[in-house]
């Protein structure tokens, strides 16, 4: 069994932009201000270009996707995305997969839904097989039950590289896709809607069976995540952080997926209630069912001067790195609180 972390938890960053003209001037932008990773997501764009160009931009931060949808994409696809980011940053690349949910593999990827946990596990698997035929030479001979690999000639092998490790995260909400985490990957995307129970009595036990399944110790496992923050340095900027967050954390909440995360604290009986209202397109009255109890514990409420203390305060020994989640209007990365809280949180 893995020891708890005590190591500080790092700051990291959203991609807020992925217009490729503006990301080489963003991404020199954060690195200097001190953030340890870019994490680049995929919604209405792509994750994979924005950190090829902040790739060249940059030179010490991390970059990575959080996350990629996997099944969409063929291993080998993925494998020949990640080689050339890993060979680009130098080593500063990491592949974060998630499986996202049924409808959306369907009906908006037209794509065969599958068992996601076993699938998952061996899109990580293949990968890894086809990275060591590359690196080091080994013939390739992946045989799973979703998928096969078995050709790679001369004309297509990209060849080694000088960073051939490239991390892999997936993220997971049930324990399923913990374990899988724990069995072949390097880290967890923890979803933004969590809390330390959560993490200490539901995700990191899941983790920790399937480290000792496949006989690692888990001491370079991450746990990775963003944190829902209600920042602001008045009561007004606050309020209005607060009614953002409690929207959120009920969108979220009405999907039965994240259900093991409101009954961690009891409170999985208000999931239909949400859903309903989601479906009715009461947007006003779903935020209205989340209490501030339940704001308290999903989020971490501050100023900008003591958030970042908040968030290693209650995440130290769960967490390895975190940025901030704010659905709502953020100031700019020029508002001189920025630097200070990045400062002070890596003091």
């Amino acid at each position: 069994m893995a020891p708890a972390k005590e190591t500080r938890v790092k700051l990291d960053v959203a991609m807020l932009t992925h217009d490729l003209k503006q990301i080489p001037d963003y991404a020199r932008k954060v690195e200097a201000l001190g953030y340890d990773c870019l994490w680049s997501a995929e919604t209405q764009h792509d994750p994979f270009l924005p950190l090829a160009v902040a790739a060249t931009a940059t030179s010490r931060m991390k970059l990575g996707t959080s996350i990629a949808v996997a099944f969409p994409r063929s291993p080998m696809v993925l494998a020949h995305i990640s080689w050339d980011l890993a060979k680009a940053s130098g080593g500063r690349f990491i592949l974060g997969l998630g499986s996202q949910v049924k409808g959306h593999n369907e009906r908006r990827f037209s794509v065969k839904w599958e068992a996601p946990a076993p699938r998952m596990r061996e899109v990580v698997q293949a990968l890894r097989a086809i990275w060591d035929c590359w690196q080091n030479g080994a013939k390739l001979n992946f045989k799973g039950q979703y998928y096969r690999f078995d050709l790679m000639t001369p004309f297509f092998n990209p060849g080694a590289i000088e960073h051939p490790n490239v991390p892999v995260y997936v993220a997971a909400v049930n324990q399923a896709m913990c374990r899988v985490a724990g069995e072949v990957c390097d880290g967890l995307h923890v979803h933004p809607f969590n809390s330390p129970r959560y993490l200490r009595e539901f995700v990191q036990p899941a983790v920790k069976e399937g480290l000792a399944k496949a006989g690692r110790d888990g001491k370079d496992f991450a746990y990775v995540t963003s944190t829902f923050v209600v920042v602001g340095d008045t009561e007004p900027e606050r309020a209005t952080a607060r009614q953002a967050v409690k929207q959120q954390i009920a969108f979220y909440a009405s999907t039965r997926t994240y259900e093991p995360v409101l009954a961690a604290h009891g409170w999985q009986d208000l999931v239909p209630a949400l859903h309903r209202k989601s479906v009715e397109g009461d947007w006003k009255g779903m935020a209205d069912l989340i209490t501030d109890e339940m704001v308290e514990t999903y989020a971490v409420t501050g100023t900008y001067a003591d958030i970042g203390h908040k968030i290693r305060e209650r995440y130290t020994g769960l967490l390895d790195r975190t940025a901030f989640y704010q659905p709502y209007t953020q100031p700019s990365l020029d508002d001189p609180r920025i630097p200070r809280l990045v400062k002070e949180f890596n003091g």
